[in-house]
């Protein structure tokens, strides 16, 4: 089987909770395509599992709410001619976006002045743009 999904840690999808379904794909691979079934499809529910802690939970239904289903995720791959590496970047993309799902907010920013001479500086370098635009003008004959 491939690995385990790993979310973040020691927090691991288990396998029973994972349902694997396989397609006919579409793409390269001449006749093979017409008689294998390599197209993935990895769905997992996430409203009813229990391998997440609450808190990660809870964070991933709210961020993931336009990808689920009745609760449940779903992520395909077909890219590769084989199913079985098809079934690892499945399983790679499910663990990277619980990964990202599950991660903490970021730190808020704090809102910070300007120095003076930041300010200086600024203002110094919009003085001289507008100085060289100005320069730039129509050229009058006298």
């Amino acid at each position: 089987m491939t690995e385990p999904v790993r979310v973040r840690g020691s927090v691991v999808v288990p396998d029973a909770e994972l349902v694997w379904r396989f397609s006919r794909s579409s793409g390269p691979g001449g006749q093979h395509v017409n008689t294998s079934d390599s197209k993935v499809e990895l769905r997992w529910d996430l409203a009813a599992s229990e391998a997440l802690p609450p808190v990660w939970k809870e964070r991933a239904l709210e961020r993931l709410a336009s990808r689920l289903v009745d609760g449940v995720l779903v992520v395909r791959a077909s890219e590769h001619r084989s199913q079985w590496r098809n079934r690892e970047v499945a399983a790679a993309r499910l663990a990277a976006l619980l990964g990202e799902a599950t991660a903490p907010p970021p730190k808020a920013r704090r809102a910070t002045k300007p120095s003076r001479g930041m300010v200086e500086r600024r203002l110094e370098n919009k003085r001289h743009r507008a100085g060289l635009k100005q320069g730039r003008g129509r050229v009058r004959p006298e």
